[in-house]
């Protein structure tokens, strides 16, 4: 079972206030997490699902050994490069969102922010991120990441290159560089777009992004 809350307007007012602080600098921010209802230090037994547009719902959730399992087998063998392990992050984020897509009633969300549909099962940038980073934490914390450490939400836009747009982030343990873990792009289940922080900030997007048209609000 699964107790779920409605979110806070502490959380997006935040943002919000970063992104307004730091675009007026030029700069881009890195947000963090402000809400007591989100776990802080997840675990596979323990962790926090952010839905519904910017949290407006906290499902707290559990893997049981199986789910672990399937999601901790794609690191079965250690990763040969950081490139590598890119890889099996996307695809240990894409079993993470549909293994948890049955228990927090999220595997019908879809690319973007879409108008009518199931709004509790809909995610926004922030939710993505969120979730993301939880999920990232997670493998961090279960010795998982060999080549990568997970780095603080990062936020784009603040209206100098668009409407703001937050992704989950990580970064190479050797070299320092920055990458975006982006899966706001895709429906639930899909591996997210990693992609060089300095080149998301740009504005990047993936040819088959979702239409700026087809967003919920002006969040992403």
């Amino acid at each position: 079972m699964i107790r779920v809350r409605r979110g806070k307007t502490l959380f997006v007012t935040l943002l919000i206030a970063l992104a307004q602080e730091a675009g007026a600098a030029g700069v881009y921010a890195a947000d963090f997490f402000v809400r007591e209802d989100i776990v802080t230090e997840p675990a596979p037994e323990k962790f926090s699902v952010c839905h519904g547009g910017t949290c407006e719902i906290v499902s707290q959730a559990r893997l049981d050994e199986a789910q672990w399992r399937l999601i901790a087998a794609v690191f079965a063998a250690p990763a040969a490069s950081a490139q590598e392990e890119r890889a099996r992050i996307a695809e240990a984020i894409a079993r993470f969102e549909t293994v948890v897509g049955a228990i927090a009633d999220t595997s019908d969300d879809r690319a973007g922010n879409r108008h009518g549909e199931n709004w509790r099962s809909q995610m926004d940038c922030i939710d993505e991120s969120t979730n993301s980073t939880t999920y990232l934490r997670i493998l961090a914390g279960a010795g998982l990441l060999r080549w990568h450490r997970v780095e603080a939400r990062v936020t784009r836009g603040f209206f100098l290159f668009g409407w703001p747009h937050t992704t989950a982030v990580v970064s190479e343990a050797s070299t320092g560089v920055k990458w975006a873990v982006d899966s706001w792009f895709h429906d639930n289940g899909q591996p997210p777009e990693i992609v060089p922080l300095d080149l998301w900030k740009t504005g990047w997007r993936p040819a088959k992004a979702p239409p700026t048209g087809a967003t919920r609000n002006r969040q992403d």
